[in-house]
């Protein structure tokens, strides 16, 4: 018998709490996920790609769940189906997220018609949470223990004390 098996892919710069409830979410959805961490050139990462493997993987320890964690650095479907994926995983937050994973879904399709792409509606309480905000809070000296877990926060402040606080004079 084949296992089902899920990749959830994403940056995680940092990991949120959104994050953390479409992990637990998915893996009752497979048998596997499998959770991407990837880069993205658009972005500026807070954190380097073995850090954020690392909090990740800390991260959903816990999760009582078959959850790998995995780097990549390549097109999702290639990536996808190098883990035996029949699936991606995908969190909404807003309209606005949907027409951007609808439009990826639909070019996701044309490279892989075999992967089906689900979408995970955040909770309602986590629907604002995103990682680029976490980020630009705790650069600005605010708090983002409601956005993460404590040891996510303690490292993205640590982060931020090195890189230097704006508004602080740094």
């Amino acid at each position: 018998m084949s296992i089902r098996i899920g990749v959830y892919p994403g940056t995680f710069d940092p990991i949120t709490l959104g994050h953390m409830d479409i992990i637990r979410r998915g893996a009752k959805l497979v048998d596997r996920l499998v959770v991407g961490v990837t880069t993205n050139p658009s972005k500026s990462p807070m954190f380097s790609l073995p850090e954020r493997m690392a909090i990740v993987e800390r991260e959903v320890a816990a999760i009582e769940a078959d959850i790998r964690v995995v780097s990549f650095d390549s097109l999702l479907m290639d990536f996808a189906e190098r883990e035996g994926a029949g699936v991606i995983v995908r969190g909404l937050r807003a309209v606005a997220d949907f027409e951007y994973e609808y439009q990826m879904a639909g070019m996701n399709q044309q490279l892989n018609d075999r992967i089906e792409t689900v979408f995970l509606m955040a909770d309602v309480a986590l629907q604002p949470i995103a990682s680029r905000l976490v980020k630009e809070i705790a650069i600005f000296g605010g708090e983002i223990g409601k956005f993460v877990t404590p040891a996510v926060r303690e490292e993205v402040t640590a982060r931020v004390q090195v890189l230097g606080r704006r508004g602080s004079g740094v």
